[in-house]
Order: C-alpha cells, then structure tokens, then sequence
C-alpha cells in the first residue's frame, strides 16, 4: 500500500471529486466562450467578391457602314413581244429556254395576202420611177428643143418678111409697084412679127416655169408609188417576229396554226445575265447612298453573296410607302440567280478606316438610350465608362467617344457588374470555356461566392 500523505488524511474523498469535475467544466466552458467568439469575428467580416470576365482591347481598323434590306430581282432588259398585225401563226423557231440574240427572227406569221400587196406596189413604184427617168431624160428636152426650132424659124420668117417689105417699099416709091402689094407686105410682116412672139413666149415658159411644174409633177407620182411599196413592204415585214433584244425566251403561249392578235404578247425574252434588284429603303438609310455604291446579294441557295453595283436612287419618295426606290445591278452569267426571287440586299454605305472599335457584345444600352462599356482596369477592378457609338458592322461597334486605342473593354460577364468590382481576367479555352490568363490562381475557376454561399458570377 502507498503511504497516505498529511493533506490527503485531512481532504475527505467526495470532496476531492468534486474540486476536479468543476475544473474539467471551467476548462470546457473557456473553450466553448472562445469559440463562439472566434465564430462570431469571422461572421462580421465577410469576403470581397470576384467576378471572373473576358475583355478585347479597343483597336483602330476600318468599318462599313452597311445597309440591310430585301428586295425583288428584275431582268435588266425584258420585251413582250406584240404583232402589229392579227394573223395565223404559220411557224416558231425558238421555244421557251432558248437563248437568242437581237435581230433573231422567232415566228413567222401567214402573209401571202401581204406579199401579193406588196408585189402589186412595187410594180407601181417601178413604173413611176421609168416616167420619171423618161420625162427628166428625154420628153421635157425634147420639147425645149423643138420650142427653140419654132422661134428659130419664127424669127427667119420676120426677117424675110421685113426684107421683102422694104424692096417692095422703094418700088412703090418708084411707082413700079402698086399700093396693094405694098399693104399685103406689110400683112405679112405683122403675121410674122406674133409668130416670133408666141414662140419665143413658149420658150421662155418651158425655161422658166414649166420645165419645174413638170418636174414636180413627175417626182410627185413617183414619190406616191414609193410610199404605197414601203407601206406594203412595212406590212409584210410585220408577219416576221424578230427579237428586239439578246437574252431568252421566258414565254410563249401559242403554238403553230392559232391566232396571233394585236396588242397580246406572242413571246417574251428576257436579258437574264445582268440581273436587277429593286428595293424600296427608308429616306433616312436612302440618303447615304449614291450611285456607284457597292452591295451583295444573299438568297438560300447561293454559296457565296453576288457582288453588284448602285445604278438607280430614285430622286423622290414613293407616295404609298414614302420610301426610296434603289436599284442594285448584279451580272449573273451561270443564271444561278432568277427574276422574281426575294432576296437580302446589303449596301456599303461608308467606309470608315482607322475607327476606334470593340466588340458589339461590349457596348450595353440602358433604357434612356445610353450607352456604356465596362473597362478592365490596371487596378484589377471593373469601370464603367459611358460612350458614344457609332457605325455598327456584324459584330464589331465604332466608338465615336470615350474610349481609346489599347483600353481593354469587357466583353464577358459585363452585364449587371457592378462598378469599380474585383476582376478576375479568364481568356477563352479552345473548347469554348474560359480559362484564368497567367499569373492568375486556379481556383478562381471555381464560382464565387460570398460567405451566405450566394454565387456571384
């Protein structure tokens, strides 16, 4: 047996439980109150919250301002083609798909009637035409020659009378002539005189006035018969159908034998290698536009867009739509595009180079209208900077002011942040997740969140 000591001989044994269960309690109490305390420090302060984004540095490049709309194509050159004339159609030579060019004939229509008309007018023209030659080359010389003989004649005439009027003259003075014979000379000599004046009166008309009277006549007569032929001529031209254009038939309704009627079109071509799309645009997108402007066209069943030119900005507005009619002329030589089709219209308005721009998804617009972006700071926050913004191409925005060359604008995770927040800046993974850039901790790919355990981003 141990030795009992003094102090245990005078400490009774209850007494001594008693003394070390409190100091086991005291021990556990201390213990409790220091944590508790330890947990309510921690529960008063909490974390600064992080917000994982991506950001794109604001960069000069150049920026079209481009117009968007839809539009309707049309053939550049396109003609009904109408007969002058009503008439059986006695043959085609084209059928609808064919390709023709200008001048081609395409139908003849029954002309026999036609061709006899015109036969009969040429007869005519030709026998005016022989008058004519005849009169000019013959008949009218003639007729001044045999004019100028009778005053040849006439004035012989005159001048035998007055020879004789004078001798007979000095043998009446001589007495060896009576007076009556001398009053017949001077008869004679007066029948002479009108002679020599009516011829040389005729001359002078057929010189002056009636060789040009004569002519006019002829050539009058001959002139008629001409435009009798040319009618008749113009006539059986009609029951020829020729195209006035290059392209390709697109319609032809009747067939050989029915009834072509004037003023209904008997075949339609159309120009379709050079294509127009007509789109009607508002005043305000119109005004930037002018002729020789680039644009593109887009349908379905195209790989790549059709590049065309501005032809036509309608000068004045439409007064049903008051909108801008303008025509946008594409070449389409493999006839990959057809007239009728709806298609998507974009103009190049404006090229802007050396713009100030950032991505579109950047720019966010409050309900005023105002725009803003927020900029990754060098202090590793978040702030908001408001902008003015300019031309928008796809997804790139001109920024016009506020910003410049270099800053780093945030494109992801920019929406509902709150300024001058904690960043933490992730560049895009390849698979399409993001990733924190070098330097930054791992384990900020993991959500944050804040002591109540909200997710913050």
């Amino acid at each position: 047996m141990n030795p009992i000591t003094e102090n245990q001989k005078r400490i009774p044994p209850k007494q001594e439980r008693a003394k070390q269960r409190w100091r086991e309690f005291s021990v556990v109490l201390a213990g409790c109150l220091m944590l508790g305390s330890m947990s309510c420090s921690s529960g008063n302060q909490e974390v600064e919250p992080v917000v994982n984004v991506q950001v794109a540095a604001v960069e000069k490049t150049t920026i079209e301002h481009t117009v968007h709309t839809t539009a309707v194509l049309f053939p550049r050159q396109q003609s009904a083609i109408v007969p002058k004339i009503s008439a059986p159609v006695e043959k085609f030579l084209v059928n609808r798909g064919s390709k023709v060019r200008e001048g081609q004939l395409l139908a003849v229509l029954e002309n026999r009637d036609l061709s006899a008309a015109a036969e009969d007018t040429k007869g005519s023209y030709d026998q005016a035409q022989a008058t004519y030659d005849a009169f000019t080359a013959a008949n009218l010389p003639e007729e001044i020659q045999k004019a100028e003989a009778d005053l040849q004649q006439a004035q012989k005439s005159l001048d035998a009378e007055e020879q004789i009027y004078t001798s007979r003259q000095q043998l009446y003075k001589e007495g060896a002539l009576p007076r009556k014979d001398l009053d017949q000379t001077v008869v004679d000599i007066t029948a002479a005189r009108n002679q020599y004046a009516i011829a040389k009166t005729h001359l002078d008309k057929l010189n002056a006035i009636g060789r040009q009277q004569e002519l006019k006549a002829a050539a009058g007569q001959l002139e008629s018969a001409k435009g009798k032929y040319m009618g008749a001529e113009a006539q059986l031209s009609y029951s020829e159908i020729r195209s006035p254009i290059s392209g390709v038939v697109t319609d032809r309704p009747l067939y050989p034998g029915e009834m072509a009627t004037v003023g209904i079109p008997l075949i339609t071509v159309m120009d379709t290698e050079v294509l127009i799309a007509k789109a009607h645009i508002p005043q305000s997108e119109a005004a930037l536009l002018k002729v020789g402007d680039k644009g593109t066209i887009v349908t379905p069943e195209l790989k790549e867009p059709v590049a065309g030119k501005v032809t036509v900005v309608s000068p004045a507005l439409d007064p049903n739509s008051t909108t801008v009619e303008v025509w946008l002329e594409a070449k389409n030589p493999k006839n990959e595009l057809k007239p009728g089709t709806t298609v998507d219209l974009t103009f190049t308005a404006q090229v802007i180079k050396d713009a100030l721009a950032v991505p579109t998804v950047s720019v966010l617009t409050a309900a005023d209208g105002s725009t803003t972006v927020m900029l990754a700071g060098s202090d590793g926050r978040a702030h908001q900077q408001a902008v003015k913004a300019g031309v928008r191409q796809g997804d790139l925005t001109q920024i016009l002011e506020g910003v410049t060359d270099g800053q780093k604008v945030i494109t992801v995770g920019a929406y509902g942040l709150v300024d001058n927040t904690k960043i933490n800046i992730e560049s895009p993974a390849p698979g399409g997740e993001s990733k924190p850039e070098a330097g930054e901790k791992s384990k900020m790919q993991s959500p944050v969140t804040n002591s109540q355990g909200r997710k913050l981003a």
